[in-house]
């Protein structure tokens, strides 16, 4: 009898275990090479279909034509302050004054496509700049699809024998895991990176007023944050291929760990240096379920 209760109970974890191992496998033949693409951004983020279209590159159609449009909105505005503060005794800008940043902001707004284009090919020249110092000093390529064969010669390196119950299999398990919410953070970083692009030309044109002048500040700190982020994550690449790793040694186990931590709590450092927004999927999350209760 115990003989059959211990079969039955070495059948469940050989089961477990192999179902784990399915999944890390999936995960490490997958997952890595997507984060590279997502995480390093370059302009051809600008390049697609949908954004061409949609954002514009003239000043007669796309989103370029409705930021032209809002010009007239502020005009009007001043013109109706301009004149309200001669019955109200308030102060106002000069008309020269006015026309003045009108002009510069609107071939600022018209430029936003290129400016942007500028923008990102700075900071991708940045990040790419830091692996390739890295690349050149221990003579391998700083990415992600090479980091899941450091990890794997730290924890596991075959699937075949995962054992979930063991030290290196919950190890796994949360690397795995964390990889997951990596892919989840940066996509949804990745997709917000593109919304910011899109009202460019409007934040741009906020600048005109005063009292609105406030939303070009927020938006240009958190794309700021979101572009930065890259660089951060490379450095800390960086870090990590910089260790000597083994197996054997726990101290590298450990060291690997916070590695992956650090890189899920990047953006959290990001806003802490300079602000913007999180894109911490984990951290949104528990927000949302606070303002359901």
């Amino acid at each position: 009898m115990q003989e059959s209760q211990a079969s039955i109970v070495q059948t469940i974890i050989t089961t477990i275990n192999t179902l784990f191992s399915s999944l890390f496998s999936s995960i490490d033949n997958n997952i890595y090479s997507i984060l590279d693409d997502i995480i390093f951004i370059d302009t051809d983020i600008l390049r697609d279909h949908f954004m061409l279209s949609f954002f514009g590159t003239s000043s007669t159609h796309g989103l370029i034509l409705v930021a032209n449009s809002l010009l007239l909105g502020f005009a009007l505005f001043y013109v109706i302050r301009y004149f309200a503060a001669h019955y109200l005794s308030t102060e106002t800008e000069q008309p020269f004054q006015f026309l003045f940043k009108l002009f510069i902001y609107a071939i600022l707004a018209n430029s936003s496509y290129f400016l942007m284009e500028q923008l990102i090919n700075i900071n991708s020249l940045l990040s790419s700049s830091i692996r390739e110092v890295g690349e050149h000093v221990f003579n391998c390529n700083i990415s992600f699809s090479e980091l899941v064969l450091k990890l794997n010669s730290v924890i596991t390196t075959d699937f075949t024998s995962v054992n979930v119950f063991s030290l290196d299999g919950l190890l796994k398990s949360f690397v795995s895991v964390s990889l997951l919410n990596l892919l989840f953070t940066y996509s949804l970083r990745y997709v917000i990176l593109k919304v910011f692009i899109l009202i460019t030309p409007f934040a741009i044109l906020t600048l005109i007023n005063s009292s609105t002048s406030w939303f070009f500040k927020s938006w240009f700190k958190a794309i700021l944050s979101l572009l930065l982020l890259q660089s951060l994550v490379s450095i800390i690449l960086l870090v990590v291929f910089s260790t000597n790793f083994s197996s054997t040694d726990m101290f590298s186990k450990v060291i690997c760990i916070g590695s992956i931590y650090a890189l899920t709590k990047a953006n959290s450092y990001i806003r802490e240096l300079i602000g913007g927004i999180s894109t911490d999927v984990s951290t949104n999350i528990r927000s949302l379920k606070y303002l359901l209760k």
